[in-house]
């Protein structure tokens, strides 16, 4: 079938597409094919809109090989899948060719069959939506509050909780009591406080961090607090609510800015909104009481003991999200949970398991925050979110008016194949190429990049304790759009596994310096690179050899990283997967025959 034409399509070049990446709706999208053959009798379009019927439109023939049809995006914001026919006269009968995409991106190819086609994606987004300029430029440091620092004095811990206990000291491992069934059956805590955070500022600040991500700190149960007790009272473990905008305050002061974890897809089983052990009133909440105005909230199969569960752990009852009053609750007047906080100065918000929230609700607290200024809304997403189905439902939290952005998984699952080599320098260019041609760009600008998070691996442990390589992952966090956030602890090599283990407590006295210094580096060279904040963006690579590239005109900083154990030789062209410019040429010709030791780095700027 392949001789029978010579068939290409590259919608990371323009010659074949552009806009490249992800249009605006009601704009204009055009595709060029180019077919070679000996008798063409047609080239046809094949389109649809997500989960809507399919289009053949013919494409005109245009100088040389070309075809091309403009596309508009008239059908609302959402996805649209594409792939192209090749009619071709063979011996006097008409012969079908099809040609979609391969699933690496990037150059398409001829598919044997339709049920083989892999169609390629187009991205349609309502509006643009650019984050505040504080948080594009900003350095996240992410906080798990019991975990960081207690200011108190002698160590002290605020109000114990019942039936819970305390680790003997600082430098212990964590560790679950469970029963046979898995259940934790006592909360452990090291007793960090609200009072302990404020008080490590400078730290903080001399680091270079601009802004925290505190995970949940509302009353709760748990340590990790994602088992809401009230939306509307700090954790007395924490502090008080005196000590939250005493900490606020002085973050603004510091020109420090705070964003909150909101959880909620569900509460505890003995918050006050559901009340199964009774210590918020014998016939409060409702699990006890039918008639409490939380009733509706939840969704009972045998009232009271069988409800639905988030994931089916009975300690966290799922929320209905579509209940209006629940909705009223959260965003839908000034009393709300998310008004609330964020008069009392929180500049944005992080949304638990967004998958699991509809998109009205997501929208709803949007429209909350858009009456104040410079604010943020992040959702947690694992995946790629441009084309997440949760729940049967195709998610477009990502196409405007929604979220700002997404915490960047994907950029810590390709730096940890790329540095690991479960993956070629080829592959990983290619993923992360395909992801920032899926997403819309200021999307792609505003994500939550990170490389560990409190329910990950600590990044130092999957890179088997290797400075070198630690000092690539780093590197990329800096360079890679999108704004950085370093999980505490990272940056003075904290070590652990799976949960529990990657919340040890914060190791003051104990630090690796070695790794703080990396990390120095490369929040200097972030806040020295203008280029590094909202540059244009390229990624290219060699059999061994992996890069990215950042540029403003003729400004330009390109990292080239040697993931292996031996020197590699920039000896052969170095390949970019996007377009091509006057930029990569150069950088092409700087790089030739430069030597990159073993686990290290290039870094080439216009400036040197």
């Amino acid at each position: 079938m392949e001789r029978l034409a010579f068939i290409r399509f590259n919608p990371w070049k323009k010659i074949y597409k552009q806009p490249f990446g992800a249009a605006r709706v009601n704009s204009l999208v055009r595709l060029s094919i180019e077919v070679i053959a000996q008798e063409i009798a047609a080239v046809t379009l094949v389109i649809h809109k997500d989960f809507e019927e399919t289009t053949f439109i013919p494409m005109e023939k245009q100088e040389g090989d070309f075809y091309s049809y403009e596309y508009f995006l008239n059908q609302g914001p959402g996805l649209y899948y594409y792939h192209f026919e090749v009619e071709l006269h063979i011996d006097g009968q008409r012969q079908k060719v099809l040609f979609g995409a391969n699933q690496e991106g990037g150059e398409g190819q001829i598919q044997q069959t339709q049920s083989d086609v892999w169609d390629f994606q187009l991205t349609c987004y309502a509006q643009d939506d650019a984050a505040p300029q504080w948080y594009q430029e900003g350095i996240f440091y992410q906080i798990f509050p019991d975990r960081f620092y207690n200011a108190n004095p002698s160590g002290v811990l605020n109000q114990r909780k019942k039936n819970s206990f305390v680790y003997g000291t600082l430098e212990d491992d964590p560790l679950y009591i469970k029963n046979e069934k898995g259940e934790i059956l006592r909360w452990d805590f090291f007793g960090g406080n609200l009072k302990g955070i404020q008080a490590k500022i400078p730290y903080l600040k001399e680091l270079g961090v601009t802004g925290l991500y505190l995970n949940p700190i509302f009353e709760a149960a748990s340590n990790h607090r994602y088992d809401t007790a009230d939306f509307l009272a700090i954790d007395p473990m924490l502090g008080t609510e005196a000590d939250f905008m005493a900490l606020v305050e002085t973050l603004h002061r510091n020109d420090m800015r705070i964003i909150l974890d909101g959880v909620f897809s569900h509460v505890g089983q003995n918050s006050r909104y559901f009340n199964v052990d009774g210590r918020y009133g014998d016939d409060q909440g409702a699990y006890r009481n039918i008639r409490s105005p939380y009733y509706s909230w939840f969704q009972f199969i045998n009232y009271p003991e069988t409800y639905r569960s988030w994931w089916g752990i009975a300690d966290l009852p799922t929320i209905d999200k579509t209940n209006r009053s629940f909705q009223t609750f959260i965003y839908g007047g000034e009393d709300s949970v998310i008004s609330k906080w964020t008069r009392l100065g929180v500049d944005g918000w992080r949304l638990d398991v967004a998958d699991e929230l509809p998109e009205e609700f997501i929208r709803g607290i949007r429209e909350n925050l858009n009456q104040f200024s410079d604010k943020v809304l992040i959702g947690e997403v694992w995946e790629d979110a441009s084309n997440k189905i949760s729940y049967k439902e195709r998610r477009n939290y990502i196409l405007g008016n929604q979220l700002h952005g997404v915490m960047n998984y994907p950029l810590r699952e390709g730096v940890i194949a790329l540095l690991t080599s479960q993956a070629s320098p080829e592959k990983i260019a290619r993923s992360f190429t395909r992801l920032y041609e899926n997403y819309p760009k200021d999307i792609f600008f505003n994500n939550f990049n990170n490389i560990g998070t409190h329910d990950t691996e600590r990044i130092f442990s999957v890179l088997g304790e290797q400075i070198k390589k630690m000092d690539l992952a780093i590197g990329l966090l800096f360079l890679f759009p999108g704004v950085p956030c370093i999980y505490y602890g990272d940056e003075v090599g904290l070590t652990g596994g799976k949960d529990p283990e990657n919340r040890k407590f914060y190791p003051w006295n104990r630090e690796d310096r070695t790794i703080y210094d990396l990390y120095k580096k490369w929040i200097t060279i972030r806040q020295t690179t203008p280029t590094v904040i909202d540059g244009e963006l390229a990624f290219f690579y060699t059999d061994q050899l992996f890069g990215l590239l950042r540029y403003q005109q003729d400004q330009y900083v390109a990292l080239v990283l040697n993931p292996i154990s031996i020197p590699c030789v920039v000896s052969e062209t170095l390949t970019f997967l996007t377009e091509e410019n006057k930029v990569t040429n150069e950088i092409g010709q700087r790089l030739a025959n430069q030597t990159i030791a073993e686990n290290s780095y290039f870094l080439l700027s216009s400036q040197s």
